[in-house]
């Protein structure tokens, strides 16, 4: 009898379409992919969609529920909510005693908080002095106060509260027994910072009503189908979460539905460094890819900071269905409008012959545009041109490619456009204009995030994913001169990054100058919280960081639910593969490319290169270096460097040095080079710690598992 099969689904929510895919958890092959409308007008909402793909999964992917190891969908209902205001009121209880009363009357009151332009969040306050103590009869009299005024959803929010929660978890306690929804502030973010933290929970417990909803539906639903495989959800980071924590931080699923498609390009497609831009029909969400992790900020709603991790991931207006506007003889724009919006189709997808006639106009999508966009009539079917037929006609679209149309209808429309709106200017001239106009509005967002995270160039590859990939992505990298990729069944990339994304989390705490207990200690808390959500406990990795600026102490952790890995050895390339792909990745004139250390699955090349710049008056001799898997993957780039090789058994000593040796000194003090470990296959990002002191004690905790005569490699960035 064979095997049983072990397979991730993911799931993923889009404004037109949900889509679903099957993928094998040893192999990584796609096994079926599943395509439904978006629900939102059904009566259970966008969970509607979700059972249905997942349904239909069974069915037509011939699954068995038992074969299912996990579940996991990205969502847009808690930004759609935000912008849409589709939210509870909420009602808060302040606390707070002393000196500090005023102040935290003041900062927990949080009124006015705009979700949108337009749009604003209500809110209710209480406020209970807290030097005798509280009981719960107060309490409960301030909860219901707030009741009778229209709030739907508590929290409880006190001065100092992450240090001593006992009153913020007694309003949730009497909540509980009133069944009333509620949400402790400290439980939300444990940093310092009254005001946001209060407006952070704030939002959190304005979205619970309407999450908690589709959670229990969806969950519910998967259950009655037979799957009892954990049910996970689209952080706004790029993890996941199980279902128990979305019902108590339903904040972390915003803006989850970009962070889907980031977490397969860091997945699936296997980006260390790069800028990953998924298209869709309407909008491109751009973002930078560093180290093999995605870039984050702080999350703002309305203009406002809040205490959540968010992705940095940036949209803009122009995608593969983008109409273009055309006035006084040029191309002036191309989108925001898109073939959907205008209710129009693609000339790309709209067969026709010669014979067919092709009439062109210019129109407004709506009542406010403006009367230059581009519609044409094929015989009698309105569509338009648009960037996915520009790329067709310039050869950047490769047959089978998910953008691949109908060639000859796209000539004929082009060359309709250019006769009758640009002077008669060829098909190619006419599709060289339109993506002249888009690529630029990428482009622009492309080297704001080169410039904000102060990103190498020359380790740069764009990389496309969604259905309209080869409308942008090819264009834009030809005009800025970098190397492209589409990756992998594109057109699903999301819903691949929803059922391959790790579990994950993150501790925040406000701490001046953090010591070894500290750091071991966060570390510690954040590996507990992925290890209580399903993750294996020997798959997690935790990366902790020190914000010294702003006395933050960040701990993540990632994990998978499961520890088998995948069987790969077939894949596994030989000698000379593995050297040619270093090779490749290495851009300028390259000598003496040598193997320096071997750790697990990982290797490590070490060259010597020449760096040009300023067309060759500018030249710099460096030590890029490469870490490469068995499967020809580039894990980490590091353009200049050093190589550090030892034991386990000499680790701490030997690494202590090493950092010592690479130190800069200046007005500021210490600054320790960016560091990072390789052992066993996997790789340690220690960049963000600020004292060696640090890097020893985590250090050893991270490979005191290892054989005293293990492998242990430190590579250092001297840029």
């Amino acid at each position: 009898m064979s095997a049983q099969r072990r397979i991730r689904v993911g799931i993923d929510v889009g404004g037109t379409f949900t889509h679903a895919v099957a993928i094998d958890a040893d192999s990584f092959d796609l096994l079926a992919t599943i395509r439904v409308p978006t629900t939102h007008t059904a009566r259970e909402g966008v969970a509607r969609g979700i059972v249905d793909s997942v349904h239909r999964m069974l069915d037509e992917g011939h699954i068995a529920p038992e074969e299912i190891i996990l579940i996991a969908h990205s969502t847009t209902q808690a930004t759609n909510a935000l912008l849409e205001g589709d939210v509870a009121a909420v009602g808060i209880v302040g606390m707070g005693q002393g000196f500090g009363r005023r102040r935290a009357r003041g900062e927990t009151a949080c009124r006015g908080i705009e979700l949108a332009p337009g749009r604003f969040l209500e809110t209710h306050h209480r406020f209970l002095p807290t030097e005798r103590g509280l009981t719960r009869e107060e309490v409960r009299a301030a909860v219901q106060a707030l009741l009778d005024e229209g709030a739907e959803v508590i929290v409880g929010s006190e001065l100092f509260g992450v240090d001593d929660p006992a009153n913020e978890d007694l309003v949730v306690d009497v909540c509980r027994e009133m069944d009333v929804l509620a949400t402790a502030c400290h439980t939300i973010s444990k940093l310092y910072g009254l005001r946001v933290r209060t407006r952070t929970a704030v939002i959190n417990a304005s979205m619970m009503p309407k999450m908690l909803e589709t959670a229990n539906m969806t969950e519910s639903s998967v259950r009655e189908a037979g799957i009892t495989a954990p049910l996970m959800i689209m952080r706004s980071d790029g993890g996941i979460m199980d279902i128990a924590e979305m019902r108590r931080r339903p904040i972390l699923t915003m803006l989850s539905g970009p962070a889907a498609g980031i977490a397969a390009a860091l997945m699936y497609a296997r980006i260390s460094d790069g800028i990953f831009l998924e298209v869709g029909g309407t909008s491109t969400d751009i973002a930078a890819i560093r180290n093999g992790k995605a870039l984050v900020k702080s999350g703002t709603v309305g203009g406002h900071r809040l205490h959540v991790r968010t992705l940095d991931s940036r949209t803009i207006g122009v995608a593969g269905g983008s109409v273009p506007r055309i006035a006084h003889g040029r191309v002036v724009d191309v989108g925001p409008r898109s073939a959907h919006i205008a209710q129009l189709g693609y000339a790309a997808f709209t067969p026709s012959t010669g014979a067919t006639p092709v009439t062109v106009e210019r129109i407004a999508p709506r009542e406010d545009d403006p009367a230059d966009y581009v519609k044409v009539t094929i015989g009698s079917t309105p569509a338009t041109v648009t960037p996915t037929c520009a790329a067709n006609a310039l050869g950047h679209v490769a047959e089978g490619d998910n953008c691949w149309g109908d060639q000859t209808t796209i000539r004929r429309a082009l060359e309709a456009v250019g006769k009758d709106l640009l002077g008669g200017a060829s098909a190619e001239k006419t599709a060289r204009a339109i993506l002249n106009r888009a690529a630029p509005k990428a482009e622009r967002v492309i080297e704001a995030l080169i410039r904000d995270y102060e990103m190498d160039r020359d380790q740069l590859t764009l990389t496309g994913g969604g259905g309209g990939a080869g409308a942008i992505v090819p264009h834009t990298a030809q005009h800025m001169g970098l190397p492209f990729v589409i990756a992998p069944h594109s057109p699903v990339i999301s819903a691949i990054g929803a059922a391959l994304a790790l579990v994950r989390d993150t501790v925040e705490r406000t701490v001046v100058d953090p010591t070894e207990a500290d750091i071991l200690s966060i570390r510690r808390e954040a590996e507990e919280a992925v290890v209580r959500m399903g993750a294996h406990p020997d798959s997690v990795e935790v990366q902790v960081e020190v914000d010294s600026q702003r006395s933050i102490l960040r701990a993540t952790a990632t994990g998978t639910t499961e520890m088998r890995t995948r069987d790969m050895s077939d894949r596994h390339l030989d000698d000379d593969a593995i050297v040619e792909r270093v090779r490749q990745s290495l851009r300028g004139s390259v000598e003496n490319l040598d193997q320096a250390a071997e750790a697990g699955d990982l290797r490590v090349f070490q060259a010597h290169a020449e760096r040009r710049r300023l067309g060759g008056l500018l030249r710099k001799r460096t030590r890029p270096l490469r870490v490469i898997d068995r499967e020809g993957i580039i894990r980490l780039q590091i353009a200049d460097g050093e190589t550090l090789v030892t034991a386990r058994s000499r680790a701490s000593s030997d690494m202590r040095d090493f950092l010592e040796a690479h130190t800069d000194w200046g007005d500021a003090g210490r600054a320790l080079p960016p560091l990072f470990v390789c052992f066993r296959g996997r790789i340690l990002d220690f960049t963000g710690l600020t004292a060696a002191e640090q890097v020893q004690g985590l250090l050893g905790v991270e490979i005191e598992h290892l054989e005293p005569n293990e492998t242990v490699v430190g590579l250092i960035s001297k840029l």
